[in-house]
């Protein structure tokens, strides 16, 4: 993977995400979610909005796993596309990345769980075409993590403690869930925060 894609593979320290036999119209929603056309532009209140969100976020991003700007924005804008798209809170999702893989692109966990949100390869061939190596590629990723995680709050039935729970493979235990919760609090948008001057 290294020559692949140019970048050290680092490990983590998620958790696994179990298969489940899932329902045929389960299967297909979420195959269709993965397999819909990428994009990249969220939506946005408003165009200050848009500058505040992306300025906060982007402030808060750990320079060593992104030190270029444009990334930084690009991948604020997928994260923000692709939990619209799933009906989650953006500021989530970054929480959960910071747990999962601390926005290291290339992390692989014990269990071979991979990319910024930790998605297991057994995703790649229950709703993809079988190649985990794609799970590298950020908006792959992001959308994976996304869907599955909309799946099991589906699943919890609106309960995002047991559905945190289930997306790192430890349903009904606390711990991860609590460094998700503790991780969105830092994440949280602050509406007309933007620094004097702006940027």
């Amino acid at each position: 993977m290294l020559a692949l894609y140019g970048a050290p593979v680092r490990s983590a320290h998620a958790g696994a995400q179990q298969y489940e036999v899932l329902a045929d119209g389960v299967r297909l929603a979420l195959s269709r979610a993965i397999g819909a056309p990428l994009d990249t532009e969220p939506l946005w209140d408003s165009p200050l909005q848009k500058i505040e969100w992306l300025t906060q976020m982007s402030d808060r991003l750990p320079r060593r796993a992104m030190p270029d700007f444009e990334t930084r924005q690009n991948f604020l804008r997928t994260v923000r596309y692709e939990a619209q798209r799933a009906g989650l809170e953006p500021e989530l999702v970054l929480g959960l990345i910071q747990v999962e893989s601390g926005f290291r692109q290339y992390a692989i966990s014990k269990v071979g769980a991979r990319g910024f949100m930790q998605v297991m390869p057994f995703w790649t061939r229950v709703l993809g075409n079988g190649d985990a190596d794609t799970l590298f590629q950020p908006h792959v990723n992001i959308r994976y993590g996304c869907s599955i995680l909309r799946h099991y709050l589906d699943m919890e039935n609106g309960n995002l403690f047991m559905a945190l729970g289930r997306y790192n493979g430890s349903r009904g235990q606390s711990a991860y869930p609590d460094a998700v919760f503790a991780a969105w609090k830092r994440w949280r948008f602050q509406p007309g925060a933007l620094p004097a001057g702006g940027k």
